[in-house]
């Protein structure tokens, strides 16, 4: 019988990546997720029965045991900028982190890999970055041989950085931005998932690799670059730092007066995390130690944004055809 792997948040934007990959090296995989019944895109990852959807409430034991049971490899990629309600910084990243990390080393699990980010600190800045260190230690307490990834901001087709300021770029001549001048260091999506799957292998050494990929920008200069790929002519305004903590707590306010119905584009914590650079230290393991290569920016970026163009799918015909009216 096929070896098993569990992937706690499976579903999300890394996890199905990881999953994927998993499934072609001919594991079974059990993807454990909140909600089940939306992850069902996942099965067709590998041959029927292959990859499978299943409930899991990460903070609770015996739900993160009853998925784990069997498995010979653990893959943790939950993560959360809620700093409110059941699903907090505290109860995912921290707790969350050492419970399935415990568990793993009760199960007699041989490979854990444990995704992370970039400035993860017990004694960082931002309440997120405390409790991705905090998370960290927690794992490498209770499984001193897992590989922790720690990537810059993650971009492929679903992620929520280039998407969603691509998306605010279709409205009006100006694109706010938070930290213009703050630098970043943007990792392909596949590349995490693929350093992770070295790691479930067996196939990497045990401990901290910070991912980035070749380009290190400020966010105006990536704002500048996304403004390229879909064809549009905005204006990059930078909002101090000031002001973006002031309108953090208004929609703070509105958020915890609304019970979390209303949830805010921006949080006082978030505001906090963009004063740092988002780029790979030189302190810790990287790609190289993984014999990777990460990928360009520039060579995916136009694969998932071109519907945001002013003409989608159709912007390089209308170009062509005016070269040829030309």
């Amino acid at each position: 019988m096929s070896k098993l792997v569990t992937i706690y948040g499976g579903s999300g934007f890394v996890g199905r990546y990881i999953a994927w990959h998993m499934a072609r090296e001919g594991w079974r995989v059990r993807v454990a997720c909140r909600r089940p019944n939306e992850a069902l895109f996942v099965r067709p990852y590998g041959a029927v029965g292959q990859v499978e959807p299943i409930f899991c409430n990460i903070r609770d034991d015996a739900s993160v045991r009853e998925v784990m049971r069997g498995a010979e490899a653990v893959v943790n990629c939950v993560g959360t900028f809620d700093a409110a309600g059941a699903n907090n910084f505290d109860a995912v990243q921290d707790r969350g982190a050492e419970r399935i990390a415990r568990i793993a080393a009760e199960e007699g699990v041989s490979n854990m890999v444990h995704i992370s980010a970039i400035g993860a600190d017990v004694n960082g800045a931002s309440e997120y970055a405390r409790s991705k260190g905090r998370g960290e230690a927690a794992v490498l307490a209770h499984m001193p041989g897992a590989m922790i990834l720690r990537p810059s901001v993650v971009f492929g087709p679903e992620d929520q950085f280039f998407n969603r300021f691509a998306s605010m770029a279709r409205f009006g001549p100006i694109l706010p931005v938070v930290g213009a001048e703050t630098r970043f260091q943007p990792v392909y999506v596949d590349d995490v998932a693929r350093a992770a799957v070295k790691g479930l292998l067996g196939e990497a050494a045990p401990g901290i690799y910070e991912l980035g990929g070749p380009d290190v920008k400020t966010f105006r200069a990536l704002m500048q670059q996304m403004l390229g790929v879909i064809g549009r002519r905005r204006m990059v305004v930078n909002m101090p730092f000031w002001k973006a903590t002031a309108m953090a707590n208004i929609f703070w306010f509105i958020q915890t007066m609304t019970a979390g119905l209303v949830k805010p584009p921006i949080t006082p914590d978030q505001v906090i995390s963009l004063r740092q650079d988002n780029v790979v230290s030189g302190s810790t393991m990287t790609f190289d130690d993984l014999g990777m290569t990460p990928t360009a920016i520039s060579a995916v970026l136009p694969d998932y944004l071109w519907r945001f163009r002013p003409s989608g799918q159709y912007a390089a015909i209308k170009a062509s055809a005016k070269n040829l009216r030309g």
